[in-house]
């Protein structure tokens, strides 16, 4: 199973460097036309071929991947930001309001999460400049995809402070931020490793579902999501297979994902 592990890790690894060197590794712009060649096959110039403006598949890909594969993670990053702040606070303050912040929490959680982000983004402008809209996309992400991680930290955090060594910890006179910083924080690293890498999928799929439905990155900039919306002509799958490829790429780290957040969860359930 490591050796699985390691070889999806690896894979993650190398896409992302992929997406992060699209522009020295493809010599190319997402934005590039070339009009007396659009609609092309693949070949040896275009390896997956053009589109009908005539830019290059393949690049256009390699960014897509950028843009969703490395502002998800930032996503996930705010998530569990506000997952781990909310479940420590309740947690430290115990009692009534902690009973209250979780069931708070509880509510939050029972909304439909995709109906809650369609619904957002659908207020906001649509007609925007592509920079705003990944920021808006990704930061709705991150301040919607929070709940579910509270409970958890909530309960280690409860954990840890009932615990016999931070009993004996503070009756040895430590420090409150001393014991923040060398009890609660590596007891609750696995926890929160866990909910960042359970959550990271979840963000670059919802991203591919509001760009496929238009409601995500704007073109001209290229993401996985709006690199899709050609499915909406299922001849054209059939009669140019290869623009399946920003899906199977989609597919592949999603798996990739959730094989390695398997790791996280496993082991936070040894801790």
């Amino acid at each position: 199973m490591k050796t699985v592990r390691g070889t999806c890790l690896a894979a993650v690894l190398g896409v992302y460097a992929c997406a992060i060197g699209a522009g020295p590794l493809t010599g190319g712009s997402y934005e590039l036309q070339d009009r007396a060649h659009a609609g092309e096959r693949p070949g040896a110039v275009h390896w997956l071929g053009t589109d009908d403006l005539g830019r290059d598949r393949l690049v256009r890909l390699l960014y897509g991947a950028r843009t969703s594969l490395v502002l998800a993670p930032a996503a996930a990053l705010l998530a569990t930001a506000i997952a781990t702040f909310l479940g420590s606070a309740a947690a430290l303050a115990g009692g009534r309001f902690e009973r209250a912040a979780l069931y708070l929490v509880d509510v939050v959680a029972s909304t439909p999460w995709f109906f809650a982000l369609l619904l957002m983004r659908s207020v906001l402008p649509l007609n925007v400049d592509p920079a705003v809209s990944v920021s808006i996309t990704f930061a709705i992400l991150g301040l919607l995809g929070w709940p579910h991680g509270v409970r958890p930290v909530a309960a280690r955090s409860a954990a840890v402070i009932r615990s016999e060594f931070m009993r004996q910890a503070r009756a040895s006179g430590i420090g409150r931020m001393r014991l923040l910083r060398a009890h609660m924080v590596p007891n609750l690293m696995p926890v929160v490793a866990a909910h960042f890498w359970a959550t990271l999928p979840v963000f670059i799929l919802a991203e591919a579902n509001l760009s496929l439905l238009g409601l995500g990155v704007a073109e001209p900039l290229p993401s996985l999501g709006n690199l899709m919306s050609e499915f909406r002509d299922h001849r054209a799958i059939a009669e140019r297979p290869w623009l399946l490829a920003p899906a199977v790429l989609l597919i592949g780290m999603i798996a990739a994902l959730q094989v390695i957040s398997k790791k996280g969860t496993t082991s936070h359930d040894c801790t």
